[in-house]
């Protein structure tokens, strides 16, 4: 692996943990599309500071962007309190109306430009090397550097204002009550997702930005309950997404960003399917055991009811099962199979008998009914 191919995977992995930090809160706060309608609409914002300083490297071009995407989430959240639409519908309208005006505007003002689906959609990360900056001795690429600082202010903001967030995110309403100006704390939101969409814009697109903001937390969503487990295993996802997607995209000779947000995808997939507690597969395996179990249990019940009694022999035996419980004998094997693996009941040749176990089983059923 050379230097080059290093730097790749660093400059990814760098914006994958800045925008999968960000995008936890927004997905918490079903805000997700918003990443998508700023990584979009801040293009406006890098076009309008270029004509009015002519320099790529300005700092006021990220300014530009950050202060669309604010006005972006405005203008939504205004569309929004007209009742006339819903959240969904209204980011659909804002987006593409500022996006369309920024290309209007390259297309007529700077036809010269060369402005296409790689740079506006993939990026450019493979060239990253290319672009360089040293700073107190030490040159890396200059995204490197860029998505390296907004990591950093990243991690500052969301560790200072860890509880104040906690209580917006999931209570907003009680924020409000406790004087921690909900408001403010989401429009800083809005502003460092802008100012880190801007930041990754040039180099990994805004395709890749969007899904680093949501695949990730979305992931980690399915895997953990707890905020801070949710924010660490995002980072997480999205690092590893960012360095894995790399080789596969050198081996096929394909967009390399397009491959990291394919194993983003892949992640997702893997988690929506084996995730412990919301996994499709562990929850078809719950329900699966659960209708063994409630099966075995009406047998508990069945057979407490008529223990002791003068027809105890015939309606405790196994053939009586097919009759009285309406089970065919293939069924009735399996929840008998059941019921013995657990300790319910146990079998005297054609007789059934409850455990003391069995017997408290069917006891709490009936308690419970």
């Amino acid at each position: 692996m050379s230097a080059a191919h290093l730097e790749i995977m660093l400059v990814g992995a760098t914006t994958a943990a800045a925008c999968a930090l960000l995008g936890t809160f927004l997905v918490l706060r079903r805000l997700a599309l918003i990443s998508d309608a700023i990584s979009h609409s801040i293009l406006l914002g890098i076009v309008a500071a270029f004509f009015l300083v002519r320099d790529l490297n300005s700092p006021l071009l990220v300014v530009g962007a950050a202060l669309v995407g604010v006005l972006t989430v405005w203008l939504i959240e205004l569309v929004v309190k007209t009742r006339r639409v819903a959240n969904d519908a209204a980011i659909g309208l804002v987006f593409p109306v500022l996006f369309s005006i920024a290309v209007i505007i390259i297309t007529r003002a700077a036809s010269d430009i060369h402005l296409d689906t790689d740079m506006v959609l993939v990026g450019q990360i493979d060239f990253v090397p290319f672009d360089r900056l040293a700073i107190l001795g030490i040159e890396l690429p200059r995204a490197l550097w860029a998505m390296g600082a907004i990591l950093i202010i990243n991690i500052i903001f969301i560790t200072l204002f860890y509880k104040e967030l906690k209580l917006v995110t999931f209570d907003t309403g009680l924020a409000a009550a406790l004087g921690f100006m909900p408001v403010l704390l989401h429009y800083a939101i809005v502003t460092l997702t802008s100012i880190t969409a801007v930041g990754a814009f040039d180099a990994v697109g805004s395709i890749l930005v969007v899904a680093l903001m949501i695949a990730p937390p979305a992931t980690a969503y399915l895997l953990t309950d707890r905020l801070g487990a949710m924010l660490l295993l995002s980072a997480v996802i999205g690092v590893l997404s960012a360095a894995i997607g790399f080789w596969p995209a050198r081996w096929l000779n394909v967009s390399t960003a397009g491959m990291m947000v394919v194993v983003t995808g892949v992640f997702f997939l893997l988690a929506l399917v084996l995730a412990p507690t919301r996994g499709l597969l562990p929850q078809w395996l719950r329900r699966r055991r659960q209708r063994w179990e409630f099966a075995a249990q009406l047998l508990s019940v069945h057979l407490l009811h008529h223990e002791n009694t003068p027809h105890e022999a015939y309606e405790c035996s196994h053939a009586h099962l097919e009759t009285h419980m309406r089970w065919s004998p293939e069924y009735a094997n399996r929840v008998l199979g059941f019921a013995r693996r657990h300790g319910w009941v146990r079998c005297d040749d054609e007789r059934l008998h409850l455990t003391e176990r069995g017997r408290e089983t069917a006891l709490l059923m009936l308690v419970r009914s």
